[in-house]
């Protein structure tokens, strides 16, 4: 076990503590470089394109804070061209975004724009009938990270198929997806099913959510193969190989771009006794446990309203990882996970019940179990990349 732990410490002082190269910082949304030379446009920026579709209709919300035209909420842009706007739906988060992950959302009024607000993270994630009897077209406008955990496309899924039984059209208004460069990770066996992994897509499933809408639809995936009318704004001037910073925080805790690149690689720690920082100011680029002590940063999880309601190993010492520096490559980097299973004294305990509902498999827990390593286990899931990669060429929007 010393040996081990020394070898830990070793592979990480040199692979993480060395002072990266400089580089280029990411672009932000409206920079310009040799391949993206103009302005990204947002569907929901294209406002000469989406305000004759809503000419006498009404018009319901899906959005979150981060459906902006700009500076300014889309809710806002759109009542002020004279939409009429009858409700916000509002995701896991809330409308504002100050709802803590997994906190159920509540019903309410918009105090800005005195419209009802119908949460889809409470009584019912899918809207029901009587939610959409009086509107005539629903608008999804949410910012992804292209990652199988995040709920967004599970909200997603339920709108198409609601509007689908009940004969609403679906406008999509689509977003540029950070993690779009690559495609990677167990793709989900349905037998694991849940609102953090809806559909048969690895862990990073490379889709704009204009993209993955289109996927839902042109697959079956909704409740009995029904299809729902759908419309997608598409962006202009991206493809999948662009680096995008987000320009607002897509969660509470995923803070900026360092975390988002990291989150489809660390959050399999969520079906573990490890802390990936909830709680702290940094979720997402830090990793820990009161048990390693051997391990070099330090930090103590604490209740933080609207972003971690008693997170793992509340107001404990935890001893791990500051990943706040550390290069971040295109692919989903097991090693993580591989090693602190190996350093982690209560072996029988590293993981929860749940484990699976992240990993999407069986097969992810006897592997690390079994002390495959990362090339091995990464093998086993290359037969249905394969196929999804080729099932997903027929909805791309983008190159």
């Amino acid at each position: 076990m010393k040996k081990l732990l020394l070898l830990l410490l070793i592979v990480w002082n040199t692979t993480y503590c060395t002072t990266p190269k400089t580089t280029t910082p990411a672009p932000s949304a409206t920079a310009t470089t040799p391949t993206q030379k103009k302005e990204v446009l947002t569907g929901a920026a294209q406002l000469d394109v989406l305000l004759p579709k809503l000419q006498g209709k009404r018009v319901a919300l899906v959005v979150n804070y981060t459906a902006t035209v700009g500076k300014t909420h889309l809710a806002d842009t759109l009542k002020s061209r004279g939409v009429n706007i009858i409700k916000i739906m509002s995701p896991e988060h809330g409308f504002r975004g100050n709802a803590a992950a997994g906190e159920h959302v509540q019903d309410g009024v918009d105090t800005k724009t005195g419209l009802p607000v119908v949460s889809l993270y409470g009584n019912n994630r899918k809207p029901t009938s009587e939610q959409l009897a009086d509107v005539d077209i629903v608008i999804f406008d949410i910012q992804d990270v292209g990652v199988r955990f995040f709920t967004y496309v599970g909200t997603l899924h339920y709108l198409m198929e609601a509007c689908a039984e009940n004969g609403k059209k679906v406008i999509v208004l689509d977003r540029p997806n950070p993690n779009a460069s690559y495609i990677d990770g167990p793709v989900l066996s349905m037998e694991f099913k849940s609102f953090i992994g809806m559909h048969p897509v690895p862990v990073v499933h490379g889709l704009t959510v204009g993209e993955y809408a289109q996927v839902i639809n042109g697959e079956g995936w909704l409740e009995g193969a029904k299809k729902c009318e759908l419309e997608v704004v598409p962006l202009k001037n991206w493809t999948h190989n662009d680096a995008y910073s987000l320009p607002l925080k897509p969660s509470p805790n995923l803070p900026n771009d360092q975390a988002v690149r990291l989150y489809p690689s660390i959050c399999f720690f969520e079906g573990t006794p490890i802390s990936l920082g909830r709680g702290t100011q940094t979720p997402f680029q830090v990793i820990g446990h009161p048990d390693l002590k051997s391990l070099p940063y330090q930090f103590t999880p604490v209740d933080i309203p609207g972003m971690a309601n008693d997170p793992p190993q509340e107001g404990k010492l935890c001893y791990g990882l500051d990943l706040r520096q550390v290069p971040v490559a295109k692919r989903l980097d097991l090693h993580y996970l591989i090693d602190m299973y190996k350093i982690f004294p209560d072996k029988e305990h590293f993981f929860v019940q749940h484990f699976e509902r992240w990993s999407g498999t069986k097969a992810l827990r006897q592997q690390i179990i079994d002390g495959l390593s990362e090339d091995q286990i990464r093998a086993s899931w290359q037969k249905d990349l394969d196929q999804y990669k080729a099932m997903r060429k027929k909805y791309l929007l983008y190159p």
